[in-house]
């Protein structure tokens, strides 16, 4: 039988300094590696914040852009004010609770892939 660990997703991304910013500098997450055959191919990377680990490539064929996750967590309202306080002029998401009982944040980074953080609410 089958022993499965874990899910990383790959993600869909064409440019590496929209990329850091997003992931980086308003996600916060950090880059665990970076591999590029040379400086005109395209990047592969994986990129972390606690146990979140995402793979994102500019290889063709690795993922389709507007891909959609669900990223079930704690502290959805306190990653939503961490992100407010951030400023970033290309988002301003909001939390929406859920006919399912959950309340969640949703971002859509600029490749139009969709994270949506989403927390039990206690009200379904």
């Amino acid at each position: 039988m089958p022993d499965f660990k874990r899910i990383i997703p790959i993600l869909r991304i064409f440019d590496y300094d929209k990329t850091r910013e997003f992931y980086c500098d308003y996600l916060g997450c950090k880059i665990d590696f970076e591999h590029s055959f040379d400086d005109n191919t395209p990047m592969y990377m994986q990129v972390s914040r606690g146990n979140l680990v995402l793979h994102l490539s500019e290889h063709y064929g690795d993922a389709t852009p507007g891909a959609c996750m669900y990223v079930f967590c704690e502290g959805v309202d306190e990653l939503h004010a961490e992100l407010q306080s951030k400023h970033y002029t290309y988002l301003n998401p909001g939390v929406e609770n859920m006919p399912w009982g959950h309340k969640v944040l949703e971002l859509t980074d600029p490749f139009g892939n969709k994270i949506r953080f989403g927390e039990p609410n206690g009200e379904a």
